[in-house]
């Protein structure tokens, strides 16, 4: 058991500390998904982008307007001198703890229709552990966490409970079985995940994450489909559909981070649920709309005014 986390603050400095999800994406833009098998294949400029999820989380979340700070390992490297410098340029208050196994890239595989496909390089070693003289000062100074599925995030959980905050936590793709992703789903008060891989088992997926843990709200990402709520007490999910985009989709990377930014924002500025989930939606079209990841946030006040004059998809 850890040993004991000091009082919460009555007065916290930050509404949103990330923890984890710091890395570097390659986009390439391909003709087609997968790409053509042959020896080379001619592709636009190829970009290097500050990405990943918790890099998204944060970077929506301040611009929103929720005080924000971030944690994570990275490498001492031109790509976490890369991921700081976007962190600084932006305003977010970033904790870097340096790794010698580096900073986390992926290589992004974008087709004309901004789908992607995500080749992630996990480099970091299970053994790794965020330090408890780094991570209890940021509990104690801030409202809610927010946990990216990094290993070493699992290891939090027993002093953000004994600390008394709440924590939120995005699945991505899980298929409702892996073992690797049952302490997020199962100890988060607010989960977020993907649709993608769980077929005709949405709903029983979505079920069962609040019946074997302590989530009062799951939410399933759909893509063009848009989302399925699931709040403690109801016995199926509601489905919102998606909103148009207010432009052409050059790439969805980073759509998923734009909704869970958006939606914990609504949650932590006391808006009921269906509305964050609309935020969410808003949130998550807008970042559809820039080449590369997080190209570009709503703030607050846009994103009120998009929401008031949004119109579902199709």
């Amino acid at each position: 058991m850890p040993s004991a986390v000091p009082p919460v603050r009555k007065d916290p400095v930050h509404d949103v500390l990330v923890v984890g999800g710091a890395g570097v994406d390659t986009v390439v833009r391909v003709p087609s998904l997968p790409p053509p098998a042959r020896d080379s294949v001619g592709v636009p400029p190829i970009h290097d982008y500050a990405g990943h999820t918790g890099t998204g989380v944060a970077l929506g979340c301040h611009a929103l307007g929720l005080a924000t700070r971030f944690v994570d390992f990275i490498g001492d490297d031109p790509y976490g001198a890369l991921v700081r410098s976007r962190l600084a340029e932006a305003g977010v208050e970033f904790t870097p703890v340096v790794t010698e196994a580096g900073t986390r890239r992926s290589v992004n595989l974008v087709d004309g229709t901004g789908v992607r496909t995500s080749l992630y390089d996990a480099r970091h070693p299970d053994t790794l552990r965020l330090p408890r003289d780094v991570h209890l000062p940021l509990l104690r100074r801030s409202r809610h966490v927010h946990l990216s599925i990094m290993d070493f995030a699992r290891h939090l959980y027993d002093d953000i409970e004994a600390s008394g905050r709440t924590v939120s936590t995005d699945l991505h793709d899980w298929d409702g079985e892996n073992p690797y992703h049952q302490d997020f789903a199962y100890r988060s008060d607010v989960v977020l995940l993907s649709a993608a891989n769980l077929g005709g088992r949405l709903a029983e997926v979505m079920a069962s994450i609040v019946a074997r843990g302590r989530a009062s709200v799951v939410v399933a990402t759909a893509g063009a489909d848009g989302c399925h709520l699931l709040t403690r007490g109801e016995r199926t999910p509601r489905h919102f559909a998606a909103v148009r985009p207010d432009g052409p989709v050059l790439d969805a990377s980073g759509a998923g981070d734009a909704f869970a930014a958006a939606f914990l924002f609504g949650r932590l500025t006391g808006r009921p649920v269906e509305e964050c989930v609309r935020y969410g939606l808003v949130a998550g079209a807008h970042a559809c709309l820039s080449a590369g990841t997080h190209g570009s946030f709503l703030d607050a006040g846009e994103l009120r005014r998009r929401v008031a004059r949004a119109v579902p998809a199709g």
